[in-house]
């Protein structure tokens, strides 16, 4: 069995080339600089990727939510059904309406696609954007009170291995959060209790945001564009946990508290 996976170096891609590797699979880590080559932004490097291969994870960069995403999948589905691959697993986000249309684009070639759509990743805090200020000790977004039930990485990707490497998950579509819905402040109150130092929760309206991307470097446009995506996510529609990791994984998801603890604390 050959699994292809896209964004290998990523959040999810890495994790989910680490756990197929140790089960015994073949896998090609898709990436711009490594051995399979394999680039969102290059199409000519998609099929080249896909030769042989019998399953794929998807995971395309920057969001399924973007310009040019439901153009991009419906032209991966066609690949992905010309090289002979068997399963799709794509990873979604939960609670975006325009993401819905890039599913359905990539299913539209025929390869049976199972959708996973996650919550906001606790490692977000770790390894995203939001750690570089927690390093001044605080978090700045425009989250406002609103809850999130965080999902933690490893949970996600021990999700779209097992919806990977099991065909009964053909077709199907799982949310997959966290344990309980937790806001940003309590977010930030538990990493300061798990790293031993104040970290504060800064809301910030969405202009102040954007304004703050662009002064970073960030083109407008995307700036523009990223402040609306967090806007629609963290309107409070999201604020609610589901069974997915139970339904799929047979146990309860790990809580953000245990994330913490484990990034900053040194727990488990």
């Amino acid at each position: 069995m050959t699994v292809l996976v896209t964004a290998a170096t990523g959040k999810t891609g890495r994790r989910v080339v680490e756990r197929l590797t140790a089960a015994g699979l073949r896998v090609r880590a898709g990436s711009r600089t490594g051995e399979t080559v394999f680039d969102w932004e290059a199409p000519d490097t998609w099929a080249p990727a896909l030769k042989g291969a019998d399953l794929a994870y998807v995971n395309y960069f920057p969001d399924l939510a973007a310009p040019g995403a439901i153009a991009a999948m419906r032209a991966f589905g066609r690949e992905a059904a010309a090289a002979g691959v068997r399963r799709l697993v794509l990873l979604s986000g939960r609670g975006e309406p325009e993401a819905v249309f890039s599913e359905g684009a990539l299913a539209d070639a025929g390869v049976p696609v199972t959708v996973v759509r996650g919550a906001f990743f606790a490692q977000n805090f770790s390894e995203g954007w939001l750690g570089e200020g927690l390093e001044q000790g605080e978090i700045a977004f425009p989250a406002g009170d609103t809850g999130e039930p965080f999902v933690d990485a490893e949970d996600l990707a021990d999700v779209l291995v097992a919806t990977l490497t099991d065909e009964r998950h053909a077709g199907r579509t799982y949310e997959i959060t966290g344990p309980r819905v937790v806001t940003f402040a309590e977010a930030a109150a538990e990493i300061s209790r798990a790293a031993g130092r104040e970290i504060r929760y800064i809301p910030v309206s969405g202009d102040e945001y954007r304004a703050g991307l662009e002064a970073s470097g960030l083109p407008p446009a995307e700036a523009a564009w990223l402040t609306e995506l967090f806007g629609t996510l963290l309107d409070g529609h999201n604020a609610s946990t589901t069974d997915g990791v139970r339904e799929v994984l047979g146990r309860e998801p790990r809580d953000f508290a245990a994330f913490a603890r484990r990034e900053w604390g040194g727990g488990n």
